[in-house]
């Protein structure tokens, strides 16, 4: 009987997963419906998203992994104030033209730094 068990351990496993998702994904769509976007909860969480990304991002320039940390910290700060300027300057605060800006600068950077 045991040997007959043995490979269902991981069908039971990956069934009762996929029952569990699927339970909170109709409670999700049930309750849905009697939830105001302009409640207390959502600002709430609103802010707390918004301040995990900003959070994320500091970390990003402030202490980088990887490639980014062989560009030096003055210049990040730089590349990332200039960025943040052009997004501020344009009425509608436009964030392709901002992004477009700092990676443009980094390759840049990562151009001019490669060359002999």
């Amino acid at each position: 009987m045991n040997a007959d068990m043995q490979g269902w351990g991981v069908w039971l496993a990956l069934s009762a997963a996929c029952i569990g998702t699927y339970i909170c994904r109709a409670a999700g769509v049930k309750l849905s419906g009697h939830i105001h976007q302009d409640s207390e909860v959502f600002r709430w969480l609103s802010a707390v998203t918004y301040a995990m990304v900003a959070a994320l991002t500091v970390r990003m320039i402030l202490l980088p992994l990887g490639l980014l940390a062989s560009v030096p910290l003055l210049l990040r700060v730089l590349i990332c104030v200039l960025s943040v300027a052009v997004m501020v300057s344009s009425p509608q605060r436009r964030l392709v033209p901002a992004l477009l800006t700092g990676t443009l600068l980094m390759l840049a950077y990562g151009v001019y730094s490669a060359s002999p």
